[in-house]
């Protein structure tokens, strides 16, 4: 047992739900961690005493929960800030070529960990994570992860219609993703998701494929993209003329549901957003890349009418960083080109609890709970002159708005996983 005292901030609920109730704010708190878990959380008044016999470390800073990255891409990490083009041109010049090098499971295992020591450089400490059409790709994740401790969830991507090389089939890709689901399944902190890329490289065959593995396994998730650009949203409407719209496609063979995770989602009707709510499914919010590859602004407020759980996403190599801080501030500026705000407390939410809720683990990580993980991040608001400069004298509400427009991989002076430290 042990245990981290300083000041503690968690927001386990939406604050655009349940109001100012949803903050967990301790100034000078105690968290108490056994077996790396969750043993107690709240003022170190009202704790210290219980526990005066556990060792403790004073840390200084603001203790968060770990970041959750609901929607990334590793074997894209080398693509990053690639010039040019708009989504579906994008892949055929520089996303495709890359993805293919993964069939060498070298370059997959050297990709795979430094990508997972750059998340947690960056204070994420659990990820639902795209990997390719290669087996070995995820089995190169899934080790580097079980290595780290990291709560990752990935699966093999299904693209029967995919490229040269990047390219499986209906049978392939279900001996495949069955064979890495009984590989993996119970491993460490691992999940699986039946990734179909999305529907404009799966079969028919292949999207109902999918769809039925995800009924045989009910503790995996689901996770692709869905209504992202303009171009990829006209292919989908010629291919499927019949459907009402891009979700209905999905829905047609069982796809939407629950354990739905559906990255982007920036042009939706009304119906398709009801429909989302309506199944429980979570929709990734990916700011930073919807802008780079110019494919729109996603309305927040508009999927909060319709009862959406949303996470975020940094979508990396689209997104342009790996910092959940700096894609809250860039989540932020497209809100407000919305005509809303986004809360600070409310932005924190979305990218611990509420998107460890959207990966179907927000009874493990995202909040500080008793019982929970003890995953959390230390935030150092003086990371550079001008942050520091900025939280003088602040409030709460204003230093974690700063370090959300301010901040980046700078500011994140150590990260812990289960209690351990693992980065600083």
């Amino acid at each position: 047992m042990k245990a981290f005292r300083g000041e503690i901030l968690s927001v386990p609920d939406d604050p655009a739900v349940v109001g100012t109730e949803a903050i967990r704010h301790f100034d000078d708190g105690l968290l108490v961690v056994e077996d790396g878990l969750v043993l107690a959380c709240g003022p170190h008044r009202a704790l210290s005493e219980k526990f005066a016999d556990v060792p403790t470390e004073k840390l200084d800073g603001l203790i968060v929960p770990g970041f959750v990255d609901a929607h990334v891409h590793y074997p894209q990490i080398g693509s990053i800030a690639s010039h040019g083009e708009q989504l579906m041109q994008w892949l055929e010049r520089h996303i495709f070529p890359a993805e293919k090098a993964f069939a060498d499971r070298a370059h997959a295992d050297s990709i795979a960990a430094f990508f997972l020591d750059e998340l947690l450089r960056h204070g994420t400490t659990s990820a639902l994570v795209f990997a390719t059409v290669h087996p070995g790709s995820i089995d190169a994740l899934f080790e580097a992860a079980l290595q780290r401790d990291m709560r990752i969830v990935s699966g093999k991507v299904l693209m029967d219609l995919g490229p040269e090389g990047l390219r499986d089939t209906v049978s392939t890709g279900r001996a495949d993703t069955e064979a890495l689901i009984a590989r993996w399944r119970g491993r460490g902190r691992l999940g699986y998701a039946v990734t179909p890329r999305f529907v404009p490289t799966s079969s028919e065959e292949q999207l109902a494929d999918a769809g039925a593995l995800l009924t045989e396994h009910p503790d995996v998730l689901m996770h692709t993209h869905l209504s992202e650009n303009p171009g990829e949203i006209e292919f989908v409407a010629s291919r499927f003329p019949d459907a009402a719209d891009y979700l209905d496609v999905y829905d047609r063979f069982g796809l939407v549901g629950p354990r739905s995770v559906f990255a982007h989602c920036v042009h939706m009707s009304d119906r398709a957003l009801s429909r989302v709510a309506e199944a429980g499914s979570g929709i990734a919010f990916c700011p930073t890349s919807n802008m780079f590859l110019g494919s729109g602004l996603f309305d927040l407020a508009r999927a909060d009418r319709h009862g959406v759980r949303i996470a975020i996403g940094t979508d990396i190599g689209a997104g342009t960083s790996l910092s959940v801080l700096h894609t809250l501030g860039e989540a932020y500026k497209i809100c407000q080109l919305k005509g809303a705000s986004l809360d600070p407390f409310r932005a924190l939410h979305l990218a611990t609890a509420g998107g460890a809720r959207v990966m179907g683990i927000g009874d493990r990580v995202g909040a500080l709970l008793p019982g929970q993980e003890a995953d959390f991040i230390l935030l150092d608001e003086n990371s550079t002159p001008l942050l520091a400069r900025r939280c003088s004298g602040a409030s709460l509400h204003d230093r974690l708005f700063a370090l959300q427009v301010l901040g980046d991989d700078r500011s994140i002076a150590a990260t812990y996983l289960r209690g351990a430290k693992v980065h600083r």
